[in-house]
């Protein structure tokens, strides 16, 4: 007998492992099915399907399958990370990050629903990301989801000292730099990119800083880079990086990183102490007729020494990153002064303006790179160089 019903429970057995059922099944299905299931199942299946299954549409809780589309429901971050498996291939639609896929390692995005404007957006300079360049101060407006986003923060240069000193003046140290990720909530961000210090006859200007604030961000600052000593024994200032000695004994100032001693931290309250934005100047050389400033301090390194009699100090370099796609390296030292033309200090990879030699002025540091301007030397009396101004870029995967 091919098929067996069992008194009251209704229990339909096939016991020639075949059956046709021309209906429609209200209850459990428990076993493997082999051919095609038209129709309606209201109630569980359990077991394999082999072979078609035709009906206008197939529910799993909020996922579905239909001859048009398929939808396979929504989750957040939280729900994603607590409760969706990790299988590699698995799909998910977080409402906070997008559409993404588990690679067996990590949640990669396949399509974000993050949406953001301001400054100078690109999407070819770096593959699979939107690059946000800040060249001045503006606004970064995020409209919809929420995102980890990559930083790049450069204050501008410290001027280089102006020659009515001493022998030779020091070079301005680099802007401070700073980079990171952050998760960004919509909201209006402000951007403010520092200008570098103006130069002079004299001591010219600390570096300005920059800095990102905005909704649940207290600040991402970068700090300015220091003003050169004036040779004649004037010390560099202290900053993202610090600003080099003047002849004479001056002493370099003092950069931001773990190094740094105390009270100098104390007088930068944004600073977040264990991170690195910038390196020490350069001592002035001690007194010797006619000797160089030292060099303005960069990202990457510290400026250089002052040497005997003529030759100024270098400035130290920056520090290469490649947040928009290609490796730049921004926020070098200004070099210190020395005459005659030929011993300037060299300016620090990165933007750092060269040292004066007599009679030349200090060169200017870079513009957009945060880069120290260059130290001048006393005879005759002629300006440092002016910082430059620094940049903020945003990227993120899209």
């Amino acid at each position: 007998m091919g098929i067996q019903i069992n008194g009251q429970n209704d229990t339909i057995v096939a016991t020639d492992g075949s059956m046709n059922i021309t209906s429609t099944v209200t209850g459990n299905v428990t076993g493997n099915v082999t051919g095609n299931l038209t129709g309606n199942v209201t109630g569980n299946l359990t077991g394999n399907v082999t072979g078609g299954i035709t009906t206008s549409q197939i529910t799993v809780g909020d996922s579905f399958i239909n001859s048009t589309s398929i939808g396979i429901g929504t989750t957040t971050t939280a729900g994603r990370n607590a409760g969706v498996g990790t299988a590699v291939g698995t799909l998910v639609y977080d409402v906070d990050a997008g559409l993404l896929v588990y690679s067996g390692n990590a949640w990669q995005t396949v399509k974000s629903n993050f949406a953001a404007s301001g400054g100078t957006e690109s999407e070819a300079s770096r593959s699979g990301y939107k690059v946000h360049t800040f060249t001045g101060s503006d606004t970064f407006t995020v409209s919809s989801g929420t995102r980890t986003v990559e930083y790049l923060v450069v204050a501008g240069g410290g001027a280089g000292a102006g020659g009515p000193g001493s022998g030779g003046s020091g070079g301005g140290g680099g802007g401070g730099q700073s980079s990171g990720s952050i998760s960004l909530d919509p909201g209006t961000y402000t951007i403010v990119v520092g200008n570098g210090g103006a130069g002079g006859l004299n001591s010219g200007n600390d570096g300005q800083p920059s800095h990102i604030t905005g909704p649940g961000i207290t600040s991402i600052t970068s700090y300015g880079g220091g003003k050169g000593g004036v040779g004649g024994g004037f010390n560099g200032t202290n900053g993202g990086c610090g600003g080099g000695g003047g002849f004479n004994g001056g002493v370099g100032g003092e950069g931001l990183n773990p190094g740094t001693p105390a009270p100098v931290i104390s007088s930068f309250p944004l600073y977040v102490p264990g991170t690195t934005q910038g390196n020490s100047g350069g001592n002035g050389q001690p007194a010797t007729p006619g000797g160089g400033g030292g060099g303005g301090g960069g990202a990457g390194a510290a400026g250089a020494a002052g040497g005997s009699r003529v030759k100024g100090g270098d400035g130290g370099d920056g520090l290469a990153n490649a947040i928009n796609g290609t490796s730049v390296t921004r926020s070098g030292g200004g070099g210190g002064a020395g005459s005659p033309s030929d011993q300037g200090g060299t300016g620090g990879a990165g933007g750092g303006g060269a040292g004066g030699g007599w009679p030349s002025p200090g060169g200017d540091g870079t513009v957009n790179t945060g880069g120290g301007g260059g130290g001048a030397y006393d005879d005759p009396a002629l300006p440092g160089g002016s910082g430059g101004s620094g940049i903020v870029i945003i990227a993120y995967q899209v």
